[in-house]
């Protein structure tokens, strides 16, 4: 019976994963944003500098604090800028075109929709454009703002120069200079639009994408359980039809992910207390208090094999500890398998939705604080988990308590899976 289920679900669900997998501009979204990786790391790591829990260290460090801010202003802090040239470079590539030039009219274009300079003490309603960019309008927030930026700025680049409308240098002329021209053109379309769009229409597009998307943005990134669990439950079951859930779902969560622990990490730059900040559902509340080893918490599933009867389980299990310890866990989805593995398949999807449950009542009650840093994902979850809710021990421990459900609730699966191992191998 299970069986049945799991065919009628691959077949009727498998096309549609493959589909917005290989979507184009989902591709160049998920690429697009997946590119600013290093740098919002490296910002969340001076966000910890600036907290180290340590008696005297935020009077030692005062005089230094407005220039360790820098770091993160400059990474986190305008990441949505990074991210629409990131998604044009990307899906400009996807179409042969010209990576650069794509790149730089999405970033143009979403400035001027964006970013409205700040306006002096000089005469009235002037404006100095050259001097005052508010960069608080280039974090996280505006972020759907640069996606609708980088793709409408590449499509009018891509039809224009289809149609040849678009200035053409001979033949000879290095191919840089070419390009530069041939975008002339489309710069001018580009330019015009947003600015007719955002001071003539006086229509701010990222602040009514972001009005517009907060409902499910609320939902799947926010603080509601049931997208939470909902989220959870379409990665394991992803990878249970052999398809990497992160890849599949990323186009459509992950800039909810990023923009909510950059809202986080803004909060808590600002002052606000870990235990006060927005969002409780990031990619790092999965990654530490879930994710225990990869998803589906398959770290416990890797310690039992690693005391297992069978000798293929068992060598398994050791083989795939290391790995599964830096939250790899390829090794034991693929070679256990739990891919299509009725047994398996069960805990994969259980254990994380228990330990999501307990991780959210953990927060809810004000036991742990929330993630307000963002950690490379090969970081141990217990040691990631108290670094990332400002050193703080509990997460920890919620982590350990977490693993130990994951185990029980793997173990009358594992002995099953076990016993049917033994049997052939004695066979």
């Amino acid at each position: 019976m299970t069986a049945k289920i799991m065919a009628a679900m691959e077949t009727s669900i498998l096309p549609v994963a493959n589909m917005l997998g290989s979507q184009r501009h989902l591709k160049a979204i998920r690429n697009g944003v997946i590119a600013t990786l290093p740098l919002t790391i490296v910002g969340s790591f001076f966000v910890v500098f600036l907290n180290v829990p340590i008696p005297g260290y935020t009077e030692m460090i005062a005089p230094y604090r407005a220039a360790l801010d820098v770091p993160f202003r400059y990474t986190v802090g305008i990441m949505s800028l990074f991210a629409s040239f990131g998604i044009a470079f990307s899906l400009a590539k996807s179409y042969k075109m010209d990576e650069l030039s794509s790149g730089f009219l999405a970033v143009v274009a979403f400035l001027i929709s964006t970013a409205v300079p700040v306006q002096t003490g000089g005469a009235e309603g002037v404006i100095d454009a050259g001097r005052y960019l508010p960069i608080g309008q280039l974090s996280a927030g505006s972020l759907f703002g640069g996606i609708l930026a980088s793709i409408v700025a590449v499509e009018i680049y891509r039809v224009m120069k289809e149609r040849n409308v678009v200035i053409k240098m001979p033949e000879g002329v290095p191919p840089a200079v070419a390009n530069s021209f041939s975008a002339l053109l489309p710069a001018i379309v580009i330019i015009l639009l947003f600015w007719v769009i955002r001071y003539v229409l006086h229509f701010d597009i990222s602040a009514a994408l972001s009005t517009a998307i907060m409902p499910l943005q609320g939902i799947l990134a926010g603080n509601s359980l049931f997208g939470g669990l909902l989220t959870v439950f379409l990665i394991v079951f992803f990878w249970i039809l052999g398809i990497h859930g992160p890849a599949i779902l990323g186009p459509v969560i992950r800039p909810m992910w990023d923009s909510a622990i950059a809202e986080n990490m803004e909060a808590f730059a600002n002052g606000v207390p870990a235990g006060e900040l927005p969002n409780i559902f990031t990619e790092q509340f999965l990654q530490w208090n879930v994710w225990i080893g990869g998803a589906g918490t398959t770290l416990a599933l890797v310690v039992l094999f690693m005391f297992s009867k069978s000798t293929y389980l068992k060598q398994l299990g050791k083989l795939s500890f290391i790995p599964g310890l830096f939250n790899i866990n390829e090794p034991i989805i693929f070679g256990a398998p739990i891919v299509m593995n009725p047994i398996l398949a069960v805990p994969f999807v259980v254990a994380p939705m228990v330990t999501t449950t307990i991780s959210y009542m953990f927060y809810k009650l004000n036991l742990v604080p929330l993630m307000m840093a963002r950690l490379p994902f090969t970081v141990p979850a217990p040691i990631a988990a108290i670094i990332s809710t400002d050193w703080t021990i509990m997460a920890g421990i919620l982590v350990i308590i977490n693993f130990m459900v994951s185990l029980a609730i793997y173990y009358p699966f594992f002995k099953t899976f076990e016993k049917q191992m033994v049997e052939q191998e004695e066979n």
